[in-house]
This record gives C-alpha cells, structure tokens and sequence, in this order.
C-alpha cells in the first residue's frame, strides 16, 4: 500500500511562500506608454493624466467608457497607480484648506494629538473623520470639492457604482520621517499572523474592495516627502504577508519612485501596492494632503460617518444650487460622496423592498428631494424617516 503523500494545503498563503525573485519579475516588468494611450506621459513607471483625458472625455459616454477601462487595466494589470494633474481647482483646494486648517489649529489648542496607522502618533497633523467635518462646517466648500469629476470617474471604474466615500487629513510637517512600506485596507490593516488567517481567495478579493487616492494641497517637491510607491507590486499575490518581511521592505527602499505633484493633483492607486508616506527633509514645505479611501457597496468602511447629519448639513446648498441651475450629474457626484448609497445593511422588518427588489437608499432619498424640491424640513424629515426605519436615528 502506497503511503499517501504529504502536500501543503494552497488555500492558505505563509510567509514561506513570500519569493523575492518572483516579486522582482513582477514589479520590473515596466509600465508600456502604448498602454496607457490617454496618459499624457509615463513618468518613473507611472502613468501620469491631463490634458489627453479631459480631451477625451469631451467624446460622451463611450469615450468615458473607454478611458474607466483603461485606468482599470492600469489599477489591476499595469503600475497600479495613477496621477491625475490638475484634477482640482487651485481655488476650491484653497478653501478647503483653509477649513482643515482652522480644524488643525483646534485640535492644537485642545492639546490633541493624531494617531497614525504606519507613523509614530504625534508626527503629523492628522484630521480624522475629514469628511463629515468639512460637510458639517461649509457646505459649500464640500459641495465644489466633491463635484470634481475625477473621483467619480476613478471610483466607479474600480468599484462600480454605489461606492462609500471617506476622508483623512495628513500633514507632514518639516522633519517629519517616513512610514514604514505596506498594503492598505482591509487586509494591510492587520499584523502578518492575522492576514495569514485568511484563505488566498481573500487576499486576491481585498484589493478590489477600496481604493485609495490623495489629493495635493500644496505643492510638493521630492524633498517635502510625497509619497513612496512601488509600481506592479500590487500584482503580487501573497504581497499582504511579504510588505512586512525584512528583504522585501528592503527592496522597497532601494527601488520605490516617488513624484512630485503640484497643488490641485490627484493620485489614485490600488490599495495592493506598496507604498508609504516619505520623509520631509524640506526647510518650510507643511505637505498637506487629503487621502480618500473609496470602498465598495459590498464592503466596510474603515470610518464611521453620521451620513444622516452630512445629508441635513448639505441639503440647503444642494437645493439652492440645483435652483440656480447646476446640473444634476454634478450635484450627483457630490451625492456620491456624501449619502450612503447602498441600501443594506437594514431592517426589513421597518424597511420593506415593497414593489421593487431592495429598498430606497439614502442616497435615492435625497434626489428624491432635491427632484420635488422639498424645502429643508420637508427633507429632513424624511431623511430621519428613512434612517428611522434603518434603526440609524441619532439620539
């Protein structure tokens, strides 16, 4: 009788099946400028969009249609990461700095110090929670800041629609050191040993549950610190495990790119690859930075946001805008930023899908508001009415 053979199970990825020399194939492999044909250029590796896209996208519907697919190719199968030049007006990113920062002096004078998932606590100005807060202070900062058409069209080629918009402050300020290399949420957000729990299918599910972008609110030159990535490292497939091991961080350092960007530049990136905030060895440079994390309607938010209170704060400038004729594919996508736009998690029992497959989101409440022009109380009411039956009410 033969004895049965001994065979590692492949459900599960270790650390021993971490292989440098793979990972070095897949992350030297380049970036082709014939593959990126909308990119106004390649640069490092990168794949860097302007003028060609905003041309292109002047085409309609098939022509956005063509450029989401291929900035996917690119998220999944090429660099991984892309650059968005002047993505954002000078002027709407001024105002909003201007109220992150009046947020940042509180926090200083209430003796408030951030923490940071990959940096010591303390080193950078952080403000959690962005945005809630900006919607909450100044709607209509929030409303032009999130008009801006670059995050719809990014986020819906990645996770289609429907998807959960949150925000974080990050200022590095001079003398501010790096963090180390990783992968972002989910599976970035937990220690080696955890990750290893989880079936292979899930890390290869992970990266296509968020996305990750930053948008620039200064200027930032190489020595300001901008961030280090590693393009095609999101390719590799036990990379959640191998971001963490000595020989590949070490790699990292020798060989990761980092771009300068100019006020108003957006970046978006698969939240696979590596990557990590830099150093700012500049003398005067405060680099300031909105880094937005996308998540599908299918996952979980790494933030709780009060949707409801963004909606009530929101909604006079929505309707006034509307009233003054902006229209509504705009005042969508500022929407999309703010509402939930996923109807479950409910109660069905109080949320009943009657006449149709799944119930009203938050998101459909508010167009049907902003539709019939309810007045504000109108609209609140049966924004509270809705969450009511969702059990969400605030106290």
């Amino acid at each position: 009788m033969t004895a049965p053979t001994t065979r590692r199970p492949t459900t599960w990825l270790t650390r021993e099946d971490c292989d440098l020399d793979e990972f070095r194939r897949l992350v030297e492999a380049g970036t082709d400028p014939h593959e990126v044909p909308l990119a106004d250029r390649v640069e490092r590796g990168v794949p860097v969009y302007g003028e060609r896209l905003r041309a292109h996208l002047a085409g309609g519907e098939v022509a956005r249609r063509e450029a989401q697919d291929e900035i996917t190719r690119v998220l999944a199968d090429g660099a991984g990461i892309a650059v968005f030049s002047g993505a954002f007006e000078e002027a709407v990113i001024d105002r909003a700095t201007a109220a992150y920062q009046r947020m940042i002096d509180e926090q200083h004078a209430s003796g408030v110090t951030g923490g940071d998932h990959f940096a010591k606590p303390g080193a950078n100005d952080r403000v959690w929670g962005a945005l809630e807060k900006l919607a909450r202070r100044d709607p209509g900062v929030f409303c032009d800041y999130f008009a801006t058409d670059v995050v719809d069209l990014v986020s819906t080629a990645w996770l289609g629609p429907q998807y959960q918009v949150i925000s974080d402050l990050n200022v590095v300020n001079p003398g501010g050191t790096a963090q180390t290399p990783h992968r972002d949420y989910h599976l970035g957000f937990m220690p080696l040993q955890t990750a290893e729990r989880f079936p292979a299918h899930v890390h290869r599910l992970s990266p296509v549950m968020t996305l990750q972008g930053a948008v620039a609110h200064v200027d930032m030159p190489v020595e300001s610190g901008p961030t280090m990535y590693l393009p095609h490292s999101q390719k590799y497939e036990p990379g959640y495990l191998a971001v963490g091991l000595p020989e590949f961080r070490a790699y990292f350092d020798e060989h990761h790119v980092q771009l300068p960007l100019r006020k108003g530049d957006a970046v978006f990136f698969n939240p696979a690859l590596f990557h990590c905030a830099g150093s700012n060895v500049s003398a005067d440079v405060e680099r300031m930075a909105n880094l937005l994390q996308v998540s599908s309607a299918f996952g979980r938010s790494l933030e709780v946001v009060d949707r409801l209170a963004v909606c009530e704060a929101l909604y006079p400038e929505l309707r006034a805008r509307r009233a003054a004729g902006v229209p509504d594919e705009v005042l969508d996508n500022v929407i999309a930023a703010s509402a939930e736009g996923y109807p479950f998690p409910t109660d069905l029992d109080l949320d009943q899908p009657v006449g149709r497959i799944n119930p009203p989101s938050q998101a459909e409440v508010l167009r049907d508001c902003l539709r019939e022009d309810a007045d504000t109380a109108d609209a609140v009411a049966r924004l509270r009415e809705h969450a009511g039956r969702r059990r969400e009410v605030r106290a």
